[in-house]
Formats: C-alpha cells, sequence, structure tokens
C-alpha cells in the first residue's frame, strides 16, 4: 500500500461471502461482482478495517496442461442422448470404455472440443 503501513499488522479475522449476513448490505451494492468481505484487525492502532474483494474483469481461461498432459486419457461424461457431441468425440480419436461408462479421449483434444467441464478422471497414456 502506498501510505507506508505494513499490510502484515492487519490480520484477518473473519471472511463473509456474498450470502452470508453481515455482507448482505455490500452485495445490494456491488452485485455479483462482490467475491467476499473481510474483516481485518490492526492491535497496534486497535482498528478494525472492513475490505471487500470484487471482480473488475472476466476474461475466458483456459489451464494450462501439466508436462505430458497433452497425451494423457481423461474420461468424459457425454449423455446418450448427446448423440451429436458423441459423434464429434468419436471423430476427435474418443471411443466409448463400457467398463468405465465414459468416452475417452487424449486431453488436448478435450480441451479443443471445449469439453474439460465435462471430465471425471484420468488414466494412463494410450496410442490413439
Amino acid at each position: 500500500m502506498g501510505n507506508g503501513r505494513k499490510e502484515g499488522r492487519r490480520r484477518v479475522r473473519l471472511t463473509l461471502h456474498p450470502e452470508q449476513h453481515g455482507a448482505r448490505q455490500l452485495h445490494a451494492q456491488y452485485g455479483d461482482r462482490l467475491v467476499c468481505v473481510r474483516y481485518r484487525y490492526d492491535e497496534q492502532r486497535r482498528k478494525r478495517f472492513k475490505t471487500v474483494e470484487l471482480i473488475v474483469e472476466e476474461k475466458a481461461w483456459a489451464p494450462a496442461a501439466p508436462p505430458g498432459a497433452a497425451e494423457q486419457l481423461v474420461g468424459l461424461r457425454i449423455a446418450a442422448a448427446e448423440v451429436t457431441l458423441r459423434e464429434r468425440v468419436k471423430q476427435a480419436g474418443g471411443w466409448w470404455d463400457a467398463q468405465r461408462q465414459v468416452w475417452e479421449l487424449r486431453y488436448e483434444r478435450a480441451v479443443a472440443l471445449g469439453l474439460t467441464g465435462r471430465i471425471v478422471g484420468t488414466r494412463g497414456e494410450r496410442s490413439v
């Protein structure tokens, strides 16, 4: 902070989420941008500070795969009625694993198809 005070002296004793009592008024003020409310205490100065954490920007983001993860096989949950999606997975080299009851596909291909939210597990490598 630019005012010369050491942030380390202020200890967080309480963190409230937007729906909790004590944060509702700030949630009404900031809406869905409010992440949490924190109460910080400065024992030396005998002061309590109420702070808010706000979302100021939102962008699409995909986490980087760990080394070697691109070839890692992942299980995907795809409902029987999602015929078009199943066909896309098949075209990308995926196959049905009847034992695990999931579609299997290489991680990098699941990411390319936008299916990371459907990943339910990983397995060893297999050449596809």
